[in-house]
């Protein structure tokens, strides 16, 4: 499953991936990372809460940063040292200019499926639908 969703903020790109290439940040603007916090090893401890419907869930994950190609785009994926294997969440974001800041393209790939019927791409398009405006409040504040 992949979630694509894209937004424009009257900031300059410099501004706007630095903000999204730090997971920490995530919490203040989407709702469904219930917290995210950088660890020793450069990890992020990363707690994501959805309501899908009747149910809620909650899952804990360990993300490294992958891939950074400061201003224009940063990749984020699920790296869990258990030994286990686990379904891949990676969330790539890339930056682009425009006439009147910059914009945001997300996509988030999961290839679990502990969320099936399209009830896991609501929920990811309805948070980042909700979250775009309290995005773009938080960078003008700045």
């Amino acid at each position: 499953m992949d979630v694509v969703a894209t937004v424009d903020v009257p900031v300059s790109v410099e501004i706007l991936f630095n903000y999204i290439s730090d997971l920490a940040n995530y919490e203040s603007w989407l709702q469904m990372v219930h917290s995210a916090k950088l660890q020793e090893d450069k990890s992020w401890s990363v707690e994501l809460r959805a309501r899908l419907g009747p149910f809620a869930r909650s899952k804990r994950l360990r993300m490294v940063r992958s891939s950074f190609d400061k201003p224009s785009f940063v990749v984020f994926e699920r790296a869990e040292i258990d030994g286990r294997k686990h379904s891949q969440w990676v969330l790539s974001a890339t930056v682009s200019s425009t006439a009147t800041g910059s914009c945001l393209t997300m996509n988030l790939h999961y290839s679990g499926s502990l969320f099936t019927g399209g009830l896991l791409e609501r929920a990811l398009a309805d948070q980042i639908t909700q979250g775009r405006e309290k995005l773009i409040r938080l960078l003008i504040e700045k």
